[in-house]
């Protein structure tokens, strides 16, 4: 298994402050391993208390499945192939704001996830995150 270096995960994290500050947004901002371990984490002044944990699940979903949270959000709905997925593994989270990181080669090393505005929001800072490293 690639890991995500240190260094790389700061760089998604600084990138994702740095998008944050444009847009006006303060996020809290998970960057997690391939193992979905926390590797680096930023709390903007003034971010949500709340989005602390919800940026963290972001994260380690994204990186559980493989997918934009905003991807399995749409699976999970009522009906869907993964309603009710939000409940298992201890918490996930199922609206955008969570990416896979990739390495050059094309292989997922990590994952970030973004909490403090709208989902549309998070997805484009964590976006941002996801740009530094690739």
């Amino acid at each position: 298994m690639v890991n995500i270096t240190l260094e790389q995960a700061e760089a998604a994290a600084r990138a994702a402050v740095e998008k944050s500050r444009q847009i006006g947004a303060k996020m809290d901002i998970a960057v997690v391993d391939a193992g979905a371990n926390l590797k680096a984490f930023a709390r903007m002044d003034g971010a949500w208390l709340g989005s602390i944990d919800i940026a963290i699940k972001k994260a380690r979903t994204a990186r559980f499945f493989d997918m934009n949270t905003g991807e399995i959000g749409k699976l999970s709905q009522p009906g869907g192939s993964l309603y009710n997925i939000e409940h298992s593994n201890g918490g996930l989270i199922t609206f955008p704001g969570g990416v896979p990181i990739k390495n050059g080669a094309g292989e997922i090393i990590g994952a970030i996830g973004v909490s403090g505005s709208t989902v549309e929001d998070d997805h484009v800072v964590a976006q941002a995150g996801v740009e530094a490293v690739s």
